[in-house]
């Protein structure tokens, strides 16, 4: 008996990767970039939909918590997927951020909230269930780009809580440090993650197919990073604020720098796996792992460069804008086709045993 769609768009939902939120931060960062460049239209229409993906995403996430919770489990307890669950947090804030831009800052504080106690929940419990809890040993061969998202996460909160701090006045000193202390404490993770991704990739085996889109995330941690930084140096005084402003902006140009060196890394390591190596060019949702870096590079430089009077990396940032636009233009449309051909109408799709799935 054929499959109904109501039946792949079950299959579909199980299967659902938790990083998918990605998308979320992708379009999010975009519309934010937009916006400071002034291209309204533009950023308008990706808010819309950074808002569609993420109402949808929210509400898969929870049918499938509701009807698969094995395969949510199985999520959490694996070390290669587990910390994908981080970009709900970094979605939901980048969001928040996008609608403070808009003066609606009630929205960004309920958003800042709900993304808060989801960041210090999977803080707690996705590194124990994913890394310590497990009873296989070496963890640490199941080590990928996944692992930065934690640290992307903890920026974000940095970031939406700098972006609603000049607004409620009552509670301002809390938010700064708030914000102050995510970024601290996303600074130690990405050293963290930083050792232990490397020291997967010289102890273990390591080939063309374990290089997949998250390692791009390590450069996007580093932007996030800088953002933050850029938004706390632009905070009103506070004794937290004051106490750590210089180093913090100085920091922030230091990790700029980092993250440019190693987008020419990463562009090499994409090379060598699709074309020397030839891994074939798919859509799969973990792409979106690349358009968030590429768009939050842009939107740190932008930021970065206006705050500390640095026309060089404003005009760097405000390049890679249109580059991190291009490539989400191309990703969103295989997007769109990848789900058509596997959920709509998988006949369409080579071979008729082809399973839809969307964890990619």
């Amino acid at each position: 008996m054929a499959e109904g769609l109501g039946d792949r768009v079950v299959r579909a939902v199980e299967g659902l990767t938790p990083g998918y939120f990605a998308l979320v931060m992708a379009t999010g960062i975009l519309s934010v970039g937009m916006h400071l460049e002034r291209f309204d239209i533009l950023s308008a229409g990706l808010v819309g939909v950074c808002c569609s993906g993420f109402v949808v995403l929210v509400a898969l996430t929870g049918w499938r918590l509701v009807a698969y919770r094995s395969a949510v489990i199985e999520d959490f307890t694996d070390p290669r997927r587990g910390f994908g669950f981080f970009t709900f947090v970094a979605g939901t804030n980048v969001l928040g951020v996008r609608l403070g831009l808009a003066g609606l800052h009630e929205a960004t504080a309920v958003l800042l909230v709900l993304a808060g106690v989801a960041w210090l929940a999977l803080g707690y419990v996705v590194p124990w269930t994913a890394v310590l809890g497990r009873q296989e040993r070496p963890v640490l061969a199941t080590a990928n780009g996944t692992w930065f998202i934690w640290v992307v996460a903890s920026q974000s909160v940095a970031v939406a809580a700098a972006t609603i701090e000049p607004v409620f006045d009552p509670v301002r000193r809390e938010l700064a440090v708030l914000a102050i202390m995510s970024w601290s404490v996303g600074v130690f993770l990405y050293g963290a993650a930083g050792i232990l991704v490397s020291l997967r990739l010289m102890l273990y085996e390591f080939g063309p197919e374990d290089l997949t889109p998250p390692y791009w995330v390590s450069m996007g941690a580093l932007a996030i990073t800088v953002l933050a930084g850029a938004r706390i140096v632009e905070m009103a005084d506070a004794p937290m604020v004051a106490a750590t402003r210089d180093l913090i902006a100085g920091l922030a140009v230091v990790f700029w720098a980092f993250a440019t060196w190693l987008i020419p890394v990463l562009v090499a390591a994409g090379w060598w796996r699709h074309v020397r190596r030839r891994v074939p060019l798919r859509y799969e949702a973990t792409l979106w792992s690349i358009i968030f870096p590429l768009g939050m590079y842009a939107v740190a430089g932008i930021y970065l460069g206006r705050a500390d009077h640095l026309p060089v990396v404003e005009t760097v940032g405000s390049a890679g804008l249109w580059v991190a636009f291009a490539a989400c233009v191309l990703v969103f449309v295989a997007m769109v086709v990848h789900l058509f051909r596997t959920v709509v109408a998988p006949g369409c799709l080579e071979s008729s045993t082809t399973k839809p799935v969307v964890r990619g």
